[in-house]
């Protein structure tokens, strides 16, 4: 007679071979997901640093602080001290003026013996005449005085203060030479000639490729909030209008059927196609003036619509029946039920879902493109409701234009651009998370 060996019994407390595989396998999928997160961190951060480390220097300018003799002979020889008399004078009586202080600067400290006058201007931005003549033709009591007046440096002498222009670049460059970044270097000793926080970034409007350093976003900034704005008032309505027909009162047929999935579609449309649709639509056919703000924001209100409403529908689908059902219990109509219970309830989500929505229309450069509000715009629009179709830009049209241009302090000020771009929607964002917190209510 055999014996048959029973099994020893397993313990809770003693894991087997399988459990041990599924437990090694747990921990692996952690290390994954440990892994891909750091992996998406250390991207962000060598995003940012290239970002930053780029543009922050175009927060900074070289500045020249220079006394400056405002020749009343020159500027205004009739001595009426009439604006419109002195407005005859011209930048290049201004940019004299400036080369002659600086130049007699150089002189009397002897920077630089031997080199000429027009080598002397050739440090200072051809857009500093304009700069001085805007002052004083607002405050003529300044002719006949002299004043220090900070003058911007040229770009090659901004770029060299910076690191993107060299002794050896110099030498092969023919907007400046070595002996220029010389007297430049000699100034800086000096305390004349310094980096300073450039507000002009933030308040410029663009320049021409021989400005470089007096190129600012002024316009772009501009042009972005006028375009928010009118999304935003076209936008939020229309979405929310349709969002709470399609969830609360439209029929379930094939027709609502077919309208939820083209709005499921239309989110996913590449955003070109809605900008070839407003050159169409509101250029070629309604005639609507180029490169105005209000095309731009037509344009990025269909594109913002779907965004708009599926989160909003989400939000209203997730207040709970019993909500609807105590309102139409107590003898409210449908749409008091609507408007009185269930809309406040799914505020948080349909605001963060707009505000999502405007940071994404904020960010996009293609259909602004091709509605031509890439052209170069120099003035300011006017103030709503004849500025919105004005001629303007956009900060991520500013940045691509910046980044098609030659001169390396361009790109500087794309990287300053992006940004300005990313504080926008750091806010932007900052705010859907905190007014989601502030309003969501749980049950």
């Amino acid at each position: 007679m055999t014996m048959v060996e029973t099994p020893a019994p397993r313990s809770l407390y003693t894991a087997d071979a399988r459990t041990k595989a599924r437990n090694a396998a747990e921990k692996r999928f952690r290390i994954y997901g440990i892994a891909a997160v750091a992996i998406g961190l250390l991207a962000l951060v060598v995003l940012l640093s290239s970002v930053l480390g780029s543009g922050l220097g175009a927060f900074r300018q070289s500045v020249l602080s220079l006394p400056i003799t405002l020749d009343a002979k020159a500027l205004d020889p009739k001595g009426h001290r009439d604006p419109a008399e002195m407005a005859k004078a011209t930048t290049v009586t201004y940019g004299k003026l400036i080369t002659k202080a600086l130049e007699a600067v150089v002189i009397e400290k002897n920077l630089a013996p031997g080199m000429k006058s027009k080598q002397i201007g050739e440090l200072i931005s051809k857009e500093a005449p304009a700069g001085l003549r805007d002052m004083v033709l607002a405050n003529p009591s300044l002719v006949g005085t002299t004043i220090t007046y900070d003058v911007l440096a040229s770009g090659r002498v901004d770029g060299f203060f910076k690191g993107r222009v060299t002794m050896e670049s110099a030498a092969l460059d023919s907007n400046i030479s070595p002996e220029q970044l010389q007297l430049a270097d000699k100034l800086r000793a000096e305390g004349m000639l310094k980096l300073a926080f450039n507000p002009g970034f933030l308040t410029n409007p663009d320049a021409s490729e021989l400005r470089p350093e007096s190129a600012g976003l002024g316009v772009a900034i501009l042009g972005s909030i006028y375009m928010m704005v009118i999304v935003l008032c076209l936008a939020l309505p229309i979405g929310v209008a349709a969002s709470i027909y399609l969830e609360e009162f439209a029929p379930k047929n094939r027709f609502t059927d077919l309208i939820e999935v083209n709005v499921a579609n239309l989110a996913a449309v590449p955003s070109i196609v809605y900008g070839i649709l407003g050159l169409a639509a509101f250029i070629n056919f309604a005639g609507m003036p180029q490169s105005s703000p209000l095309v731009g924001a037509l344009v990025l209100t269909l594109m913002t619509l779907p965004r708009i409403i599926i989160p909003t529908r989400a939000a209203l689908n997730a207040v709970p029946p019993s909500i609807r059902e105590a309102a139409l219990g107590v003898g409210a109509s449908k749409t008091q039920t609507i408007f009185h219970h269930v809309l406040p309830l799914a505020v948080p989500g349909i605001l963060t879902g707009a505000i999502i929505g405007l940071a994404q229309a904020l960010g996009e450069t293609a259909p602004l493109l091709l509605i031509g509000m890439v052209a170069f715009v120099k003035d300011y629009p006017g103030a709503p409701p004849e500025g919105v179709l004005d001629p303007a830009s956009a900060i991520p049209v500013q940045i691509y234009n910046w980044t098609q241009r030659a001169d390396p302090a361009f790109v500087e000020r794309a990287s300053g651009a992006i940004i300005v771009l990313l504080v926008f929607l750091l806010v932007m964002n900052s705010l859907a998370v905190i007014l989601r917190r502030k309003f969501e209510r749980r049950w």
